[in-house]
């Protein structure tokens, strides 16, 4: 141990970044241990806390090993570090190779609301849109299960959607509005029309020197007006050289194209509209239903023929508790996503609100509350917050959210999985910096640092499955 103490003190001092002064925190052996990755390859029994209120959705899991007969839905809510989707697609990744690869899961077109997102899948449009998320003052506008609203109040538009993982082709595309809404069609293609039409023929005269447009005009029998019209001429005055456009009393055919996408039959249920492929599909089309007059889309779910787990993430960057709690929205639109086990990922921000521990658990247990109110009965894992600092000083918030979240969690029914521990406490923010896990920041992580936390996830909730199935 001595040896591996001096390895990570020399790694630190060769380090040429420059750290605040108040980050001056000296390295102990038990930090070390918890970053070290040798030493998180190892897991007891209790390191997702309170982790038999997990048993119905392990069951699930179990059962569908041996029968491999349903899809088992995962449902991750956090902030802007689940936003970007780097410590979730580890998670996804990895437990859809254990447990099978039943689709992408929940996806938003985050490229078309001017901010990050997951890199698996890109949108484009060929018109803008408004947006507004949900970290700003309560307004009247769609936001719902993606944490920000994004709408257009007429058509003209087409949204492309493309897989860029093509692990993640899918055959069916969930689609949800507010209240369910029929705002929009689907299409894999377009169609050319040919729309036959007459126009007059058009021929050309090139002025000679003393002519005047009037002469002009007689000699094709037609008005000095038309001449004008055709030429977009503000005055009578031309010049010799030049050459005028002459509209005839003669007509010729024309033949339009005209390209447009064809519409898909598309179903509907309680909570989306949606369609099934036969063929798995890479790319889709989002375009106007012509019977609606706004067009509001809260996001989008893309599904495999495949029985397995699918993993969805929702995160908003600055995003609180209590700014989900501003939107009941949100909580009828998860219902979409018929959550099997819900994780949640806050408190970076509730700390930068400097928001004391009693009011964080009170956010908590409302945003809990909320969605039992919806009758969704899900086992919960709560994820403290992971290591950082408050404008470059400890950051004592987070370290009494994770107290508290420990403190409760048999009461109140939900496991815990301390990341916070993990990742060596507040005192560890120095051996992240030295890894290369944290960012500049010394709040966001690097996408090694997020990968690193998806991969300990991952391995702790399977070992959990595994001792659960030891125990039976």
């Amino acid at each position: 141990m001595n040896k591996l103490i001096i390895f990570f003190c020399c790694l630190f001092f060769s380090t040429n970044e420059k750290t605040p002064k108040t980050d001056l925190i000296p390295i102990t052996q038990s930090m070390i241990h918890k970053v070290d990755t040798a030493a998180t390859d190892s897991f007891s029994e209790d390191q997702i806390y309170n982790a038999k209120v997990l048993e119905s959705f392990f069951q699930k899991l179990q059962q569908n090993e041996s029968e491999n007969n349903q899809k088992i839905n995962i449902v991750h809510i956090g902030d802007s570090h689940i936003q970007s989707d780097l410590m979730t697609n580890e998670i996804r990744k990895k437990l859809q190779q254990q447990f099978g690869n039943a689709g992408r899961g929940f996806v938003f077109p985050y490229q078309l609301a001017k901010t990050n997102g997951s890199y698996n899948e890109r949108f484009y449009s060929n018109r803008s849109w408004e947006s507004y998320r949900n970290i700003h003052p309560v307004k009247n506008v769609p936001i719902g299960l993606s944490g920000i609203g994004l709408w257009r109040d007429n058509g003209g538009f087409a949204i492309e959607l493309k897989v860029k993982d093509l692990a993640y082709k899918f055959n069916t595309i969930r689609i949800i509005t507010p209240q369910n809404q029929d705002m929009f069609d689907l299409a894999t293609s377009s169609q050319t029309n040919l729309i036959q039409s007459t126009e007059k023929k058009v021929i050309t005269h090139k002025i000679k020197k003393g002519e005047a447009i009037s002469i002009i005009a007689d000699k094709y029998n037609i008005s000095v007006a038309d001449i004008k019209k055709a030429n977009g001429l503000k005055s009578n005055n031309i010049r010799a050289g030049r050459t005028l456009k002459i509209p005839t009393n003669e007509t010729k055919e024309k033949t339009i194209k005209s390209s447009e996408f064809v519409p898909l039959n598309i179903e509907s249920d309680s909570y989306s509209h949606y369609y099934n492929s036969d063929k798995a599909l890479e790319k889709i089309y989002l375009i106007p239903n012509k019977n609606a007059s706004n067009y509001e889309l809260n996001g989008l779910v893309l599904e495999k023929d495949a029985s397995g787990l699918i993993y969805s993430s929702i995160g908003v960057n600055g995003a609180k508790f209590s700014d989900y709690n501003k939107y009941p929205l949100f909580f009828e639109q998860l219902k979409a996503l018929h959550p099997d086990m819900l994780v949640f990922a806050l408190g970076t921000n509730e700390s930068y609100d400097h928001l004391e521990s009693a009011n964080y658990i009170k956010q908590l247990r409302e945003f809990i509350s909320n969605i039992k109110a919806q009758k969704i009965d899900a086992p919960i894992i709560i994820i403290t917050p992971a290591p950082s600092l408050l404008r470059k000083k400890l950051n004592t918030y987070i370290d009494d959210y994770t107290k508290d979240i420990l403190d409760i969690a048999q009461k109140d029914g939900f496991a815990v999985w301390d990341l916070y521990d993990e990742f060596g406490g507040t005192s560890g923010v120095r051996q992240l910096k030295a890894q290369g896990l944290i960012g500049p920041d010394y709040v966001h992580y690097s996408k090694k640092g997020y990968e690193k936390q998806g991969k300990l996830f991952s391995e702790a909730l399977i070992k959990a499955y595994d001792n659960f199935k030891l125990k039976k």
